[in-house]
């Protein structure tokens, strides 16, 4: 069964240059996302409580998120780069958000999804910064993070589908992926994830 659809727009090599050109403010980005990552994973664990089958997975989810954080922190720290005083609002999530729906089941549902989409951006992103780097440690460390982020966007599939139909899943996912596209053509250039 296909956990994914193919993004519906492809960065660009003027957002991979802009990052090779900056990597000190991307690896800033990239620690920001990554604890946000771990917060919303466990965010779902206090607003769903009651989803007992995705609880252990989210948790999972969170805890890889954090060591992630932790990974990027230590390279970080290698390049004498400090941690963001402030995390930047995210306004390609916040513009993802406002497409979600508000009734309670469509909402749960279009988080997830919107969870699985924003992982594989991630996870085409940490690909192509993985493909630009020399050989080393950071291009090891990249190319792992592109497997990981692949793995995530499956994962909150795979949850969607033990409570809604899995017709109606793909359907909306397909509509937040279009969505996506949209939101992440209109962003300006920046060394940012998103």
């Amino acid at each position: 069964m296909q956990l994914r659809v193919p993004l519906c727009y492809d960065s660009s090599p003027e957002w991979v240059d802009t990052v090779m050109n900056n990597f000190d403010s991307f690896l800033q980005d990239h620690a920001d996302c990554e604890r946000k990552a771990s917060s919303m994973a466990m965010s779902f664990v206090a607003k769903f409580p009651d989803r007992l089958e995705i609880l252990p997975e989210l948790i999972d989810t969170a805890v890889e998120e954090l060591e992630h954080f932790r990974s990027v922190y230590e390279i970080m720290q290698e390049r004498g780069v400090q941690l963001n005083h402030e995390i930047q609002e995210d306004k390609y999530v916040k513009q993802l958000i406002q497409s979600c729906r508000s009734g309670r089941e469509e909402r749960f549902m279009d988080r997830l999804l919107l969870a699985s989409v924003v992982e594989n951006r991630g996870a085409e992103r940490f690909r192509l910064v993985y493909e630009s780097l020399p050989k080393g440690k950071l291009k090891e460390f990249y190319q792992d993070l592109w497997a990981s982020e692949a793995k995530h966007g499956e994962v909150f599939v795979k949850m969607a589908l033990i409570y809604f139909d899995e017709n109606d899943v793909y359907k909306r996912l397909k509509e937040m992926n279009e969505i996506e596209g949209k939101i992440m053509e209109a962003m300006p250039l920046s060394p940012r994830l998103h």
